[in-house]
């Protein structure tokens, strides 16, 4: 009898990720903590069901796509613009902060200059995945916490590339001249097609009524519309989720969400499940018990900066006390992207293998534990429930 070598771990992997979304339910947790529980579970640290991390992860970042495809069908463009000061300010203000931050670290340590800067980028970027699952589950993305964490979020998507080409000069290495091209290109394009959606009051999409009586050919053509723009704007050196998200807009003011959003929400649901197993996979339990009282002690120390830095930026940009402090315990985690720059640093020589060890599980512990910080943040602050459901 013939079984197929996949089959079994992809049995386990269901039924652990099943057996920990049962239990969470009961207690009224998020699913993803579920999901980053299994990965370490089925991991390389555990039960070793898989092994190949940068599969699920590029897996998982088709689920990153999907959800920033999905958040962008559901914002109102005009608020978005409406709101630049926090998008750009806030974050350009967080960003230093943070390096801020880190240089008071590295000054005592001799830490290099590239070295302060990575880090910085690397605790300035929150988690996109997590922190727009959380909203949207918590029907909490049209609040005025949600406007705000949704323009942070964004900026810090685009702040990517920057920090990538800042690295590279920092280290000795220069981006050529046609990579620098193809981003300036990709900036421009990519705020071409925003102004356009934002200026229009409809959008028509080619066969977009032949295509709404047919449901095999819509999923093809939502498919093609979310991962066309994204594989654009990535091929332009700019995020690809970016790219989806403004799919996402354009989908919108076509007033066709409806036919698009029933057709890829299982898609979405698939792989944002396996960006957070990815996750759960780079922790290294072994790593983490032996350093236990280093990472406990520079997790809770990321969490209680990020929230104050952010707290105080939003408070400075006319925010209250109160909606500053929850939107900032929403951005408090560290986000997969950092992940990104954490290698980027190992692979140019800027951080050693225990430095990058130490990072991946501070950012890993971090994401983890961000729904209970949240969670606890809101009662603490006693946020409510939006008053009423609507647009940005």
């Amino acid at each position: 009898m013939y079984i197929d070598p996949l089959i079994p771990p992809l049995v386990g992997v269901v039924a652990v990720v099943l057996a920990l979304g049962l239990v969470l339910q009961t207690f009224r947790q998020p699913q993803l903590v579920g999901y980053i529980v299994a990965g370490v579970i089925i991991g390389p640290s555990g039960l070793e069901l898989l092994t190949d991390v940068k599969l699920i992860e590029h897996l998982g970042a088709v689920g990153v796509t999907l959800l920033m495809f999905f958040i962008g069908m559901e914002v109102s463009p005009h608020q978005l613009a409406r709101g630049w000061r926090v998008a750009v300010i806030g974050t350009l203000s967080q960003i230093l902060i943070s390096i801020a931050c880190v240089a008071l670290i590295g000054a005592m340590l001799d830490w290099s200059l590239v070295r302060i800067v990575l880090l910085g980028f690397v605790i300035s970027l929150s988690s996109t995945a997590v922190v727009l699952k959380l909203l949207k589950d918590r029907n909490e993305l049209d609040s005025k916490a949600g406007n705000n964490v949704l323009l942070i979020l964004l900026a810090q998507d685009l702040a990517i590339v920057p920090m990538l080409i800042a690295i590279s000069l920092l280290s000795g290495s220069t981006p050529g001249a046609g990579e620098l091209l193809r981003q300036i290109a990709g900036g421009i394009v990519v705020i071409a097609l925003a102004v356009f959606t934002v200026t229009r009051d409809y959008i028509k999409l080619p066969l977009a009524e032949r295509i709404r009586k047919d449901h095999e050919l819509q999923i093809f053509a939502a498919l093609l519309i979310c991962f066309g723009l994204a594989f654009f704007t990535g091929a332009l050196g700019l995020s690809s989720a970016l790219g989806a998200f403004v799919a996402g807009m354009i989908v919108a003011s076509a007033r066709e969400t409806d036919w698009v959003h029933h057709s890829l929400e299982p898609f979405r649901i698939i792989f944002i499940g396996l960006l957070f197993v990815s996750m759960g996979m780079l922790i290294d339990l072994a790593f983490i018990m032996e350093y236990w009282g280093q990472v406990v002690a520079l997790v809770v120390g990321v969490l209680l900066t990020n929230t104050f830095i952010n707290a105080l930026i939003l408070r400075a940009l006319g925010d209250t006390w109160r909606i500053s402090l929850y939107s900032a315990a929403l951005l408090a985690q560290i986000g997969e992207f950092s992940f990104v720059l954490a290698s980027v640093g190992l692979q140019s020589g800027i951080i050693e293998g225990f430095s990058y060890q130490m990072t991946i599980a501070v950012i890993a512990l971090s994401l983890l534990l961000s729904p209970a910080w949240i969670a606890a943040s809101k009662v603490l602050l006693r946020v409510g429930p939006p008053a009423g459901q609507h647009r940005l």
